[in-house]
C-alpha cells in the first residue's frame, strides 16, 4: 500500500522524478526553506511564462535535475514546490523563466540562462576570498539550502539607547587582514570575533560593518601596476539575504552564516552593537551591458528603473537603480530587514545612497515615499536604528530634509564639511559649526540630536591621519587616472605632502586630529569614528580604496604602537563622554538648568562673549551638567576650548559656582594652562591650533 506525503493543500504528493516526490509548495516564506523532510521552493515573477526548478550537486557544473513548475504550482505570480527527498547539504539551486526578450520594452528573459534565487539564505560560488573562480562558468552564483536552528543562548538585539552609541565603522575583511592583526583566522568574521578585547579597550560600542551581504569581489576584476584589484568594499549585492561567504573562516564547510551569528554574539555579549551597511539601491547586475544574475533574468520591469525605452536609470552611478517603491521590491527590501534582525539578531541599518529609497518609478522625489514609511513603521523594527547616506548619486541631497518619519537617523555630511573646513582655517565656518556641535537643531529640529550621525571620516574618503596629510588625493593605483573619488576633501597637509620627517609638521598634524577627535566626541549628536583614525592609520593618499585588497586598505596594527598616544588621547574622550551624559543628551536644552547655568552655551576667549553668526577661529563652549536631571553624583561644567587660529589665544573662563574650580579633564592633553590671578576669572592659555577639555567641580 503506497504511502503518500502532505502538501499545503492536505492532498497527496504523486509526482515523481529523477528518484524524487515533488508537488506544490506553501507560497510563504519566498526562497528555500527546510519543512519536515522536504524543502519548499518559492519565487516570484509577474510577467514570466513559465519557471523551472534547476537542481545541482554541490560543485558540479551540469545539473542533476531539472523539475518545472505544473502550472497548478502558481498561485498569482508565485511559483512554489515543495520537493522530497533532496539532501540539503549537497544542493545547490536556481531557476529558469520562460517569457518573452524584447528589451526595448523592458523584458529580458532567457529560459537558457539558470538565474540565482533573489531570496537565497546561502550563496556558493565564492567560498574563499579571492580564489580564481572559473570565469566561463554559466550559473557561477547558486542558491543553497541551510537550516536556521542556531542556538542563541538567550542573545537578543541590544537596544542601546541611540544617544549613548559610539559607532565604529569598518571594512570587516581590512581589518585583520594584515600579517601584524594578531588573529588566527584573518580578514574574516571570525578575526573580528578575536579582536572584541581591542573594540572594548578602546570603548566604542557598536560597529558598523561596510556591506557583508554577498557580493563578487571578482566583479571588474584587474591587475594595475602588477596588483590584482577586486570589488573590495562590496557595494555591489548579489544577493540580499546571504552573508558574503569569503569573509567566514568556516565557509567551505557551508557554515558562513552560524560563523556570524557566533561573532554576532559575542560582540553583544560585550555590549557591542552591530549595525550592517546596506545596499539596496542597486545590484551587481549593472546596466544594459551588465551580468544577467537574477533580477534581470526573473521580473526585469519590476526589479529596475527603466528608462522609456527600455534602458536603466543610474541614480546609484553604477549602472542600474532599484525600482524600491514598487511594492513587490518594497516587500523584498522589508523581507531582508526583517530577517536580519530576527534570525541574525543585528541591531541596524546603514542604507547606502538612501535617497533612492524615496525615489517612483520615473526617478522622481516622493513626498511620502512607502518604502521609507514601512521601514519606519514597522513592528518588528521598531527597535532597530535606521540610518540614511541621505543624498544619491543623481543630485539628489536630502541632509536634514529625508523622510524620517521620527525614526531616521542621518548622516551628517554637513558636520563632516563644517567641521573640516574650520579646522584648517575656515573662519566663515564658525557659525555653522556651532549649530554642529549642539546637535544641528537646524536640520533635525523635534527629531532631536541622534537624527544626527556625527562624523569627520569614514570608509569613503581620506583617513584622518590623511586628511591633515595631503591636499590632493592619491589614487593612480586604482587604475582610473586618479580620476576617481571625491576631488573636493577639506583637507590640509600641514605644510608636505604624503608622510615626512619633520618634527614640526608632524607634530601639527597630531594635534589637527586631536582637535577634530575632540569637538566630534564632545557633540551633541551619535559620534562616528572610522576604524584605524585612533591611531593614525593611512592609505597613503588614496581617498577611494574600492579596489585595493592589500596593504592600502588593510589596517596596519604596528602602527599602533607607533600612535600610541593618539590611541590612549581617544580612548580617554570615549571614557569621558561615557562618564558625563549631557553630552549625550537627546534634547536641545539651552535653558538654564538647576545649576543656574544654560545647560550648553557658547563663548568667546571672553567668557560670553560670542557673536555666534561671525566668523571666527577660536571660540569654545560649556556644559552645564545638573547631577539631578542625569543621575551623576555631582554637578559638573565642562569647557572645551577650540583655537584653529595659527597663534595661542587667552581664554577667560566663566566663573563657577563657590567651591568650584577649573581643570583639565583629560590627562593626556597637550599644553592646556589654566591659572587665576588674584581677585580676576580663571585664565586659559591654549597654544595655536589646539584644543582643551576642561571640568569644573567641587573636588
Amino acid at each position: 500500500m503506497r504511502t503518500f506525503r502532505m502538501n499545503l493543500f492536505n492532498q497527496p504528493t504523486t509526482n515523481r522524478i529523477g528518484g524524487l516526490e515533488y508537488g506544490p509548495g506553501h507560497v510563504y516564506p519566498f526562497g528555500a526553506t527546510i519543512i519536515g523532510n522536504g524543502v519548499n521552493f518559492s519565487v516570484f515573477s509577474k510577467e514570466a511564462t513559465a519557471c523551472t526548478l534547476v537542481l545541482y550537486n554541490h560543485g558540479q557544473r551540469e545539473p542533476f535535475l531539472e523539475i518545472p513548475f505544473a502550472e497548478s504550482f502558481r498561485i498569482g505570480n508565485v511559483y512554489a514546490m515543495m520537493v522530497f527527498g533532496l539532501n540539503a547539504e549537497t544542493v545547490e539551486y536556481g531557476y529558469r523563466f520562460d517569457g518573452p526578450y524584447d528589451p526595448q520594452n523592458g523584458q529580458r528573459f532567457d529560459r537558457n540562462r539558470v538565474l540565482l534565487d533573489p531570496y537565497a539564505r546561502s550563496i556558493s560560488g565564492r567560498p574563499v576570498w579571492g580564489l580564481e573562480p572559473d570565469f566561463s562558468d554559466p550559473f557561477p552564483h547558486r542558491g543553497q539550502i541551510i537550516e536556521i536552528d542556531y542556538d542563541w543562548r538567550g542573545d537578543k538585539p541590544l537596544e542601546i539607547p541611540p544617544s549613548d552609541l559610539i559607532i565604529y565603522e569598518m571594512h570587516l575583511r581590512s581589518f585583520t587582514r594584515h600579517p601584524s592583526s594578531g588573529v588566527r583566522y584573518k580578514g574574516t568574521f571570525m578575526g573580528l570575533r578575536e579582536k572584541i578585547p581591542y573594540l572594548k579597550a578602546l570603548g566604542v560600542n557598536c560597529v558598523e560593518l561596510m556591506p557583508i551581504f554577498a557580493f563578487d569581489e571578482f566583479e571588474n576584476t584587474r591587475e594595475v601596476n602588477g596588483r590584482r584589484l577586486f570589488n573590495y568594499w562590496g557595494y555591489s549585492t548579489i544577493g540580499f539575504f546571504a552573508p558574503k561567504a569569503g569573509y567566514a573562516a568556516s565557509a567551505r564547510f557551508g557554515m558562513e552564516a552560524d560563523e556570524l551569528k557566533s561573532t554576532i554574539r559575542s560582540l553583544h555579549e560585550n555590549g557591542i552593537q552591530v549595525i550592517l551597511d546596506v545596499v539596496f539601491n542597486h545590484t551587481a547586475e549593472g546596466g544594459e551591458g551588465g551580468p544577467v544574475i537574477s533580477y534581470k533574468g526573473i521580473d526585469n520591469r519590476t526589479y529596475y528603473l527603466l528608462t522609456p525605452d527600455g534602458g536603466y536609470f543610474n541614480f546609484s552611478g553604477c549602472g542600474n537603480t532599484m525600482n524600491c517603491n514598487n511594492p513587490v521590491v518594497r516587500n523584498v527590501v522589508l523581507d531582508c530587514l526583517l530577517y536580519w534582525v530576527a534570525a541574525f539578531h543585528v541591531d541596524g541599518f546603514r542604507f547606502d545612497l538612501a535617497s533612492i529609497l524615496s525615489r517612483d518609478e520615473n526617478g522622481a522625489p516622493m513626498m511620502n515615499p512607502p518604502l521609507l514609511e514601512s521601514i519606519a513603521n514597522d513592528a518588528l523594527l521598531g527597535k532597530t536604528l535606521l540610518i540614511a547616506e541621505a543624498w544619491d548619486a543623481g543630485g539628489l541631497y536630502q541632509v536634514g530634509t529625508f523622510p524620517s518619519y521620527d525614526r531616521w537617523s542621518e548622516w551628517n555630511g554637513m558636520y563632516r564639511d563644517c567641521l573640516r573646513c574650520f579646522m584648517k582655517g575656515g573662519a566663515e565656518c564658525l557659525p555653522e559649526l556651532i549649530r554642529r556641535i549642539r546637535g544641528s537643531d537646524d536640520l533635525y529640529g523635534k527629531r532631536g540630536p541622534s537624527a544626527s550621525i556625527n562624523f569627520v571620516t569614514c570608509h569613503d574618503g581620506f583617513t584622518l591621519n590623511d586628511l591633515v596629510s595631503y591636499n590632493e588625493k592619491h589614487n593612480w593605483d586604482n587604475g582610473e587616472d586618479n580620476r576617481d573619488g571625491s576631488n573636493d576633501n577639506l583637507s590640509w597637509n600641514c605644510g608636505a605632502e604624503g608622510d615626512t620627517d619633520d618634527p614640526g609638521i608632524n607634530a601639527l598634524r597630531l594635534r589637527q586630529m586631536k582637535n577634530m577627535l575632540t569637538v566630534l566626541l564632545t557633540s551633541r549628536g551619535i559620534p562616528m569614528l572610522l576604524s584605524g583614525d585612533e591611531f593614525a592609520n593611512t592609505q597613503y593618499g588614496n581617498n577611494n580604496a574600492y579596489c585595493q585588497d592589500n596593504e592600502v586598505s588593510w589596517l596596519d596594527w604596528r602602527q599602533l604602537e607607533k600612535h600610541r598616544a593618539l590611541f590612549d588621547f581617544v580612548q580617554q574622550l570615549i571614557a569621558f563622554r561615557k562618564a558625563h551624559p549631557v553630552l549625550r543628551s537627546d534634547s536641545y536644552d539651552f535653558f538654564h538648568n538647576r545649576t543656574g547655568y544654560p545647560e550648553l552655551s557658547f563663548h568667546g576667549t571672553l567668557a560670553w562673549k560670542l557673536d555666534e553668526h561671525a566668523p571666527g577661529l577660536s571660540f569654545a563652549y560649556m556644559y552645564a551638567e545638573d547631577h539631578v536631571k542625569y543621575g551623576t553624583a555631582e554637578d559638573a561644567f565642562i569647557f572645551v576650548a577650540v583655537n584653529a587660529y595659527w597663534e595661542a589665544q587667552r581664554y577667560t573662563l566663566p566663573a563657577l559656582p563657590q567651591g568650584y574650580c577649573w581643570k583639565p579633564a583629560l590627562a593626556l592633553q597637550e599644553g592646556p594652562d589654566v591659572s587665576r590671578p588674584t581677585n580676576g576669572p580663571c585664565i586659559l592659555d591654549l597654544g595655536p591650533r589646539s584644543t582643551a577639555v576642561l571640568i569644573g567641580t567641587a573636588h
